[in-house]
């Protein structure tokens, strides 16, 4: 029967919604997904991709990646709206920890930096490894090595599809690939890591121990529980979650236009690479409009809050449209490339994190766990690896998080620049590894002149 408008969209975030409370329930009832803190929209999105690849049934997978991309987005300029909020009195004492909390988010910044740069050699340089054996693959193919682990799902999809009009075939699917690698080596490998370093640190008799609020995933009937955020509108008029959503949205449509409005110079090739770049005009954006509400006095309307959970509400979803956006077939044709590639990226970056965390003067398992779950996930993994050793979050680590983003930020779009540089400027991979290099190096100089690299601690 004709239906009188199209439901693909509705239908594919119905999946998306029904195996996301699948995953909450498995995380509920199963000690296993309890023990490494897997996220419902992880295992919900194996469950959905396991189960929708079994049935006799076509789904349109560009859809779930039209999904991931949009979700990444609205991710960022959330949290660029964030920040210019009211928030209120300071926490107590919040002062004396000012230098400590500079220090350990300049640490976390150039170590992010540092390790995007070796991931990005190590990707690279085992595709030379590959071709030398005669497994050819497409020049920027490691370079997914970086793009999934460090920069997440979003990333890989968005520069994917950009590199897909440059000849690089099913390069989405394969970029969402690594990024889905780096969430399993962020909890089967941090939550471990996590318990190692409280062993070394505090003793073998010191054990965190998780409530079930934190274990199970979900606040209990009679339990205290935690506000979403402040109403900014009155519901008689316009709902406040309806405005503060209508904000984000207002944004992206000017972010659609400025990147629109700035590609009109130059060439579609350009124009193309541009869009990859759309979360962070989308940030610029975000944090320009709220600049200018504070300006004219109303930013009072944007909430912390709300604006938070619109972050994590699009961290969720884009996760499990990730996994559900993978075609298995193109795993399995380059099943090794991608296991060797990802397997010695992910163990690097557990090294690197090890050797670097011991040698912090003090908050050193803390600031590990939360830059390594940065690392291999997203900052909300971090977070939750961090919640393990500090469940109040009482460290001032947890203050460093948003501050890390920032620190790392001139790392960051340098190697996204680089990342690209074959397709921008023309560079032989060759010419890009010098360059990651020097990045390397920058970080490790940085690091020693800051006396950041001490004797190990513990």
């Amino acid at each position: 029967m004709q239906t009188p408008f199209s439901f693909d969209l509705v239908i594919a975030f119905g999946l998306l919604s029904a195996f996301l409370l699948l995953g909450l329930l498995f995380r509920a009832k199963i000690p296993f997904f309890q023990k490494y803190l897997i996220p419902s929209c992880l295992i919900g999105g194996f469950l959905g991709l396991i189960v929708l690849n079994s049935l006799p049934v076509t789904l349109n997978i560009e859809q779930f990646e039209a999904f991931t991309y949009h979700f990444f987005v609205i991710s960022f300029i959330s949290v660029g709206l964030t920040a210019f909020t009211d928030k209120g009195e300071k926490a107590e004492g919040a002062q004396l920890t000012v230098k400590g909390v500079a220090r350990g988010a300049i640490w976390g910044g150039v170590i992010e930096g540092m390790t995007l740069a070796v991931q990005a050699l190590i990707g690279s340089s085992l595709v030379f490894l590959f071709a030398f054996f005669g497994l050819e693959l497409f020049p920027t193919f490691g370079f997914f090595a970086p793009l999934g682990f460090m920069q997440g799902p979003g990333q890989a999809l968005s520069f994917g599809k950009v590199w897909e009009g440059f000849g690089f075939e099913n390069a989405a699917t394969i970029g969402l690939v690594f990024a889905s690698m780096g969430f399993l080596f962020a909890f089967f490998v941090g939550v471990p890591l996590v318990n190692w370093g409280i062993k070394k640190t505090k003793g073998k008799g010191e054990k965190i121990v998780l409530s079930d609020t934190i274990l199970k995933g979900y606040f209990p009937k009679n339990g205290e529980r935690e506000s979403t955020g402040n109403q900014t509108t009155h519901s008689a008029n316009l709902d406040s979650l309806a405005f503060q959503a209508a904000l984000v949205g207002l944004v992206y449509l000017m972010t659609y236009g400025f990147i629109r409005v700035i590609n009109l110079p130059f060439s579609e090739a350009f124009g193309r690479l541009n869009w990859g770049f759309a979360f962070f005009y989308g940030l610029l954006v975000a944090m320009f409009t709220g600049w200018m509400m504070k300006r004219i006095g109303v930013n009072h309307f944007i909430d912390e809050g709300t604006q938070k959970r619109i972050t994590g509400w699009s961290i969720d979803f884009l996760i499990i449209a990730t996994i559900f956006a993978i075609k298995p077939a193109i795993v399995i044709k380059f099943i090794v490339p991608i296991l060797v590639i990802g397997m010695v990226t992910g163990i690097v970056t557990t090294c690197i994190l090890v050797y670097f965390g011991r040698r912090l003067a003090d908050y050193n398992v803390e600031r590990m766990v939360l830059v390594f779950g940065t690392c291999t996930g997203t900052l909300s993994s971090g977070l939750l690896l961090l919640r393990i050793v500090d469940p109040d979050l009482n460290s001032p680590v947890a203050l460093e998080a948003g501050m890390i983003a920032l620190c790392a930020m001139p790392f960051v779009l340098t190697s996204m620049l680089l990342i690209n540089a074959k397709f921008l400027f023309g560079w032989e991979i060759w010419h890009i590894m010098v360059a990651f290099s020097a990045i390397l190096i920058i970080g490790l100089a940085i690091l020693k002149l800051g006396k950041f690299w001490l004797k190990p601690a513990f």
